[in-house]
């Protein structure tokens, strides 16, 4: 389980398919502690350390994951990451599973004295789990939406965020992102689907 709130980026190194897995391997950030089985939330997605080195790790990415997540369409030089929450840290975004349910692509972007109003049309975009100020996971980010379209959600970044994450200059029109709906939301949809009356 994370939270949403980046903790670090890292540049990716290599990305290999072998058999059915994709393995990629990403730099270790500084002051990390890394072990194997660990779970980090990479651009959203949940991926487990398969193996550790001293300056970078590596991940297997099912097909699965290939076929939901942006890790299938092209490899990112750089991604966001989050290690999972302790019991005694602080939920400072929402509670993100690192289970992407779909992707989408940047299609409008507005900087204005620091901060940026991001547009993301959003593949196959189920109406019913995007709500005006309601939380959802952008390649990682805990983010708030502030307008709805018919096919695309809008979200505002602040400057720290922007400087913090990739979203500062790798975030342009046309990148694809990952997208994790609120988890609250998916169950509550779920649950009215199966008990209309």
């Amino acid at each position: 389980m994370f939270t949403g709130i980046i903790r670090a980026t890292a540049q990716v190194l290599s990305s290999t398919k072998k058999d059915d897995l994709l393995q990629m391997t990403f730099e270790k950030p500084n002051g990390w502690t890394i072990g194997i089985g660990d779970s980090i939330a990479t651009n959203g997605v949940c991926l487990t350390v398969a193996e550790v080195n001293s300056a970078s790790y590596m991940t297997e990415l099912m097909q699965e994951t290939l076929d939901k997540s942006i890790f299938g369409i092209s490899t990112p030089s750089r991604v966001n990451l989050e290690q999972s929450l302790m019991p005694t840290q602080l939920l400072d975004g929402h509670l993100v599973q690192g289970h992407v349910d779909t992707t989408g692509s940047i299609s409008e972007r507005l900087d204005h004295n620091g901060s940026s109003i991001i547009t993301v049309t959003i593949l196959n975009m189920d109406p019913t789990l995007v709500i005006p100020k309601g939380s959802i996971t952008i390649d990682g980010m805990s983010l708030t939406i502030i307008d709805i379209s018919d096919n695309s959600i809008s979200v505002s970044l602040v400057e720290y965020t922007l400087d913090h994450t990739i979203a500062g200059h790798d975030w342009q029109i046309g990148q694809t992102v990952n997208i994790e709906y609120d988890m609250m939301g998916k169950y509550i949809t779920n649950y009215m689907k199966h008990n209309q009356k």
